[in-house]
C-alpha cells in the first residue's frame, strides 16, 4: 500500500453532553473527500480516541468506514497502553474493513526499540494488514530507534511511518536509510522539508478544516515538483503551523477550525477544554490571512 498524498486524522465530534454527532461526522468526511485528501485515519490523536471506550472506538472505525463509501482508503489506529490491547484494536480494524491500521509505541512504558518491534510484529501476525508506523517520542517519550526498523523490516505490512519527532536527523536517517518506508510528514511545520527529502505523505490535522491549503502544498512539492511555488505556500501556512504545534492547544484548534467551516465539531472531552473567545479570534484571524494569501498564490499571483 502506498501512503501518498493527503492523510487526515479525522476528529471525533461531539455535542455538548459529549456524545459522538452522527450528523457531523458524515459532513466531516464529505468535506474531507470533496477537499481531495488521499485517505482518512480513524482513532488518532486528533480523534481523542485516548478518551474513548473500545466500544466507542469500534463505532466510530465502522460508521467512518460506512460513510466514506470506498471512496478513499481507511486506516484505523491501534494505539493502547497493553500489546493485548492494540491487538484487538487491530482485530476490530479488519472485521470493519479498514484498508490499513496505524501502529504507535506504547505510551507511558518507555520499551526499548526491540520491544517496540516485538509489539508492532505482534500486531502484524495477528491481522496481516499494511501498517502506517507512528513516530512521536514527544508523547510516547521514545523513538522508534534503528533497532525497531530494522526487525520490522522483517515485514513487508510495514510500509509507511509518519515521523512525528521533530528531528531533522530522523528524517534524514529514515530518507536515506529505510527507502522501503513510505515517509509520511508527521511534523507540520516541516512539511517542506520533508517533501524536499522525497516523502509523497503528509498526515495532518489541520486538513481537518483546511485540505484545500494542505493539499495545494502537497501538489505543489511532490505533484508539481516546484518548491519556489511550495515555499510561498508553506510560508502562507507557517502561522498556522506555529499555533497548532507550540500553541498547547491543538485538539481545540482543530475542532474550531472544524466548526468555522459550518460543522459543529462540539467541545474536546475532558480533561482539554475548549479554546477561549480570544483564542478563537486569534485562530479566525489565523486562518482567514492564510487562506487569502494561499488563494493568491494558487492565482498565479506571487
Amino acid at each position: 500500500m502506498q501512503f501518498e498524498g493527503i492523510w487526515t486524522p479525522i476528529v471525533t465530534p461531539y455535542r455538548e453532553d459529549f456524545t459522538v454527532d452522527e450528523g457531523a461526522l458524515g459532513d466531516v468526511v464529505e468535506q474531507l473527500i470533496a477537499g481531495g485528501v488521499a485517505g482518512i485515519i480513524s482513532a488518532g490523536t486528533t480523534g481523542e480516541y485516548y478518551a474513548q471506550s473500545f466500544e466507542e472506538r469500534a463505532w466510530l472505525a465502522a460508521k467512518t468506514h460506512e460513510l466514506i463509501r470506498g471512496r478513499v482508503p481507511l486506516v484505523v489506529g491501534t494505539g493502547a497502553l497493553r500489546t493485548e490491547d492494540s491487538i484487538e484494536f487491530a482485530k476490530m480494524a479488519k472485521d470493519v474493513g479498514a484498508d490499513a491500521i496505524l501502529v504507535a509505541t506504547p505510551p507511558y512504558s518507555v520499551p526499548t526499540g526491540r520491544e517496540i518491534a516485538l509489539h508492532a510484529l505482534a500486531i502484524d501476525r495477528a491481522v496481516d494488514m499494511p501498517v502506517m508506523l507512528y513516530n512521536y517520542p514527544g508523547r510516547m517519550g521514545v523513538n522508534m530507534d534503528e533497532e525497531t526498523l530494522d526487525r520490522l523490516g522483517r515485514s513487508p505490512n510495514f510500509c509507511g511511518i509518519k515521523e512525528s519527532s521533530g528531528d531533522i536527523n530522523r528524517l534524514h536517517l529514515i530518507a536515506r536509510d529505510y527507502p522501503h518506508l513510505g515517509l509520511l510528514c508527521g511534523m507540520d511545520d516541516q512539511a517542506l522539508e520533508f517533501f524536499a527529502w522525497g516523502a509523497k505523505g503528509w498526515v495532518c490535522a489541520g486538513s481537518n478544516f483546511a485540505p484545500e491549503a494542505h493539499v495545494a502544498l502537497y501538489r505543489a512539492c511532490v505533484v508539481e515538483g516546484d518548491f519556489t511555488k511550495g515555499r510561498a505556500i508553506m510560508s502562507a501556512m507557517m502561522p498556522l503551523m506555529r499555533v497548532l504545534e507550540q500553541g498547547g492547544k491543538f485538539i481545540q484548534c482543530i475542532k474550531h477550525g472544524v466548526t468555522m467551516r459550518g460543522i459543529p465539531a462540539g467541545p474536546p472531552r475532558k480533561p482539554l477544554l475548549p479554546l477561549n473567545k480570544d483564542d478563537k479570534r486569534s485562530l479566525e484571524e489565523v486562518i482567514r490571512t492564510m487562506n487569502t494569501a494561499i488563494a493568491a498564490i494558487e492565482g498565479g499571483k506571487k
